[in-house]
């Protein structure tokens, strides 16, 4: 924990590469986690699975990045520092403006994690 999902476009693996680098670099930073806690998953959403304001298909507008970030509780400082470097992250590895990303935490008590069967919690 953190898990990140990445809704994205398909891009090549070098990118995805990128992106996994400075996330992981950035939750680090601001989480003061260790990489091997870090899992992402990239979720490739093609233009046929995308609409924004009503428009179906991402063609004319580009389309809007999202991450998911999966973790424990953290300080307003410390979400707003891990937003920064992941939107700059997402922004280096696909070519996009911060306003294309959106950096989403969805923060869990530890009563709500299961590793092995254990809570993390206990």
């Amino acid at each position: 924990m953190p898990y990140v999902e990445v809704l994205a476009p398909q891009v090549p693996p070098q990118r995805k590469a990128a992106l996994a680098r400075s996330v992981t670099d950035g939750l680090m930073s601001a989480f003061g986690v260790t990489a091997d806690t870090i899992t992402l998953y990239f979720l490739p959403i093609a233009p046929e699975d995308y609409a924004h304001a009503g428009t179906f298909g991402a063609q004319d507008t580009g389309m809007r990045i999202l991450l998911k970030v999966h973790a424990f509780r953290r300080t307003e400082a410390e979400r707003r520092a891990a937003a920064i470097a992941l939107t700059r992250g997402v922004c280096s590895a696909y070519g996009v403006s911060g306003d294309d990303v959106a950096v989403y935490f969805l923060d869990r008590d530890k009563s709500e994690v299961s590793h092995n069967s254990k809570l993390a919690s206990d």
